[in-house]
């Protein structure tokens, strides 16, 4: 059974609704929004949103309570960052309807060890590590176990259709994607040094020089007879 998740925030007004001011005081903006609810503008504690979003992610329902309200189910729909300071700025948070079937993105978890990795040096190529699914707000997990020990040979793959999914989950994609393989590594090809040619012109003296060498003495007996005469 996933464990409850919870959280506070504080409605915000014009008064202390201020975005800066907001994040210097240590809370970051947020607005609460769904299908069942009219959107609300609220401010979470820093510190408090960090741990929670660090376990649920934005796949796990949270209980959210406002001002001592009554705790609503909640999705962190988005969450936006400073792109130079990688700081939370804003945060999304989207309230279900738990009799109403929703469309969200879970987190693949890769488990166990693949015996073509571990004994045939495979190399391990993940294409995927979320998938789309629908599924009643109640049927949420934080993420989906896939099991690498069935990649026993080269080439053997997990797709989508072959991930197991709780009960009453189904995917939205159905294209039956390669989740994970276990490729053959590619050979390495050793360099071998091309074979030295000799510069143009280089041969060609060579040869000459040695033909020279050849003829000088070929005629060398003959000057010597002729002095000795």
């Amino acid at each position: 059974m996933t464990k409850e998740i919870k959280l506070e925030a504080i409605a915000r007004t014009k008064e202390n609704g201020k975005g800066g001011k907001i994040r210097k005081g240590g809370f970051i903006p947020a607005v609460l929004y769904g299908p069942s609810t009219e959107s609300r503008n609220l401010k979470i504690k820093k510190i408090d949103f960090e741990k929670t979003f660090a376990s649920a992610g934005e796949s796990s329902l949270i209980d959210l309570t406002i001002a001592g309200e009554k705790p609503a189910k909640v999705l962190i729909k988005e969450v936006q960052k400073d792109p130079l300071k990688d700081a939370i700025i804003h945060i999304d948070l989207y309230q279900v309807d738990m009799n109403k079937k929703i469309t969200t993105e879970i987190p693949l978890h890769f488990i166990g060890e693949s015996p073509a990795v571990k004994e045939l040096g495979a190399v391990l190529v993940k294409d995927i590590d979320s998938v789309e699914v629908e599924c009643l707000p109640g049927d949420l997990v934080n993420h989906i176990d896939v099991d690498l020990s069935v990649l026993k040979n080269f080439h053997d793959a997990i797709k989508t259709d072959d991930l197991k999914l709780p009960a009453g989950m189904k995917l939205v994609n159905e294209t039956n994607d390669i989740v994970v393989n276990a490729m053959e590594p590619k050979a390495e090809v050793e360099e071998v040094p091309a074979a030295e040619v000799p510069a143009e012109g280089e041969g060609a003296e060579a040869g000459e020089k040695e033909e020279g060498e050849k003829k000088d003495e070929a005629q060398a007996p003959a000057k010597e007879g002729k002095k000795k005469e």
